[in-house]
């Protein structure tokens, strides 16, 4: 059975961090790209990051780069996202994404083939 599982989510003060991991199982993620998006209510699911299968490179939106970081581990099947200096506005529900792509990466959440169920992350104090 084919499942992407996000985990470390959770509730972190301002200026906080968090690593949410992505783990996969049923299938091999070193073959693919894989992004993390993020949603609140009412608002467009939003891609935050993603590391490509190949070299590795990767991409980060705006509102994230320089305090994220997006990695991934082969052997063990699972991708990270390191979030350090956390604001009220990165709370939303986290979600990892694997798309079969032999190189480079997407935010395009319509490109993706397998999606997780979703972490919450809350930054408050």
């Amino acid at each position: 059975q084919v499942q992407l599982v996000e985990s470390g989510g959770g509730l972190v003060q301002p200026g906080g961090s968090l690593r949410l991991s992505c783990s996969a199982s049923g299938f091999f993620l070193d073959i693919y790209a894989v992004g993390w998006f993020r949603q609140v209510p009412g608002k467009e699911r939003e891609g935050v990051s993603c590391i490509s299968s190949n070299d590795g490179s990767t991409y980060y939106a705006d509102s994230v780069k320089g305090r994220f970081t997006i990695s991934r581990d082969n052997g063990k099947n699972t991708v990270y996202l390191q979030m350090d200096s956390l604001k009220p506005e990165d709370t939303a529900v986290y979600s990892c994404a694997a798309q079969h792509l032999r190189a480079g990466c997407t935010v395009n959440k319509k490109a993706y083939d397998y999606w997780g169920q979703g972490a919450q992350v809350i930054v408050s104090s």
